[in-house]
């Protein structure tokens, strides 16, 4: 499992640019379920996904797929963590994405 910390390193305009295109690829990755959660951070600045996939190779591989990656929008840091403890219906959500 493994986070995704989007920190914005550009202007609120080219964020809005750019906007719709990061919307669609988070949107195919829920189609995939390899995204699990996701939203902006509070303050705004940056964001966070939660991805669900087996290698960190799998998690860079999606990451290098985020127009704000490519455009340099956000800086990304990848954070690998193995849940240990989570909500009854978390670990069923969890068990069937292993398989």
């Amino acid at each position: 499992m493994f986070i995704f910390k989007l920190k914005h390193v550009k202007s609120p305009e080219e964020i809005q640019k750019f906007l719709p295109l990061h919307f669609r690829y988070l949107d195919a990755h829920y189609e995939t379920r390899e995204f699990l959660c996701s939203g902006r951070t509070v303050p705004p600045g940056g964001g966070i996904i939660l991805c669900s996939v087996p290698t960190r190779e799998a998690a860079e591989a999606l990451m290098v797929q985020d127009p704000f990656y490519t455009e340099g929008i956000s800086e990304y840091e990848i954070i690998e963590f193995e849940a240990t403890k989570a909500l009854e219906d978390f670990r069923t959500l969890l068990q069937q994405e292993a398989k």
